[in-house]
């Protein structure tokens, strides 16, 4: 059975599941009657200076895999219809670059100002981290609060500490866009 988190809360996966390796990082949503909305989920691979070693350690719908190999967008799913995970993302934790020490993970609404969209039109959101190898769900964070005002959000964080693997689960909603994230890490 997954370990249910809360905003605030934190899991070590290294001292709490030493035999995951290979990680699915699975996102999902449920749109409210009557809206559309196309989210895409990013990952920022920071290192111990806050920011991206390459533009291309930022994954996302227009760049599907980091130069190391070890983490994998599965695509980008514009509509949101359908059961389990919208987005997934594949993270093999043994094969990341030493220098990595932070996995943030972003969901942002497509053209959100224009479309004058927010997450204040969907629910149901979550975060969830399965073993891919066993199939099993290790821990589900679901964002228990709606964001009627936010276009973006940061579901979680999976940093290094100390050789360990934590995960965080953040919840927090901005109006930054994909862009906005860029600026701060690039």
């Amino acid at each position: 059975m997954a370990i249910i988190l809360k905003k605030g809360n934190s899991f070590n996966i290294t001292k709490k599941e030493p035999t995951l390796k290979k990680a699915l990082i699975g996102l999902g949503w449920d749109l409210k009657e009557g809206n559309a909305l196309d989210l895409d989920a990013s990952v920022f691979m920071i290192n111990s200076k806050g920011k991206l070693p390459q533009d291309e350690y930022l994954i996302f719908y227009n760049n599907l895999n980091s130069p190391d190999g070890a983490v994998k967008h599965t695509g980008d799913n514009r509509t949101g219809i359908g059961d389990d995970d919208d987005e997934m993302i594949l993270a093999n934790l043994e094969t990341i670059r030493e220098d990595i020490t932070e996995i943030l993970i972003i969901v942002s609404i497509h053209d959100a100002e224009v479309r004058r969209h927010n997450f204040g039109m969907l629910t149901d959101a979550y975060i969830r981290i399965m073993d891919v190898e066993t199939k099993r769900e290790i821990l589900r964070y679901d964002l228990d609060a709606e964001y009627p005002t936010n276009t973006d959000i940061e579901f979680g964080r999976i940093k290094k500490e100390n050789n360990e693997w934590i995960f965080y689960a953040s919840g927090i909603g901005a109006n930054k866009s994909l862009e906005g994230y860029i600026n701060i890490y690039a």
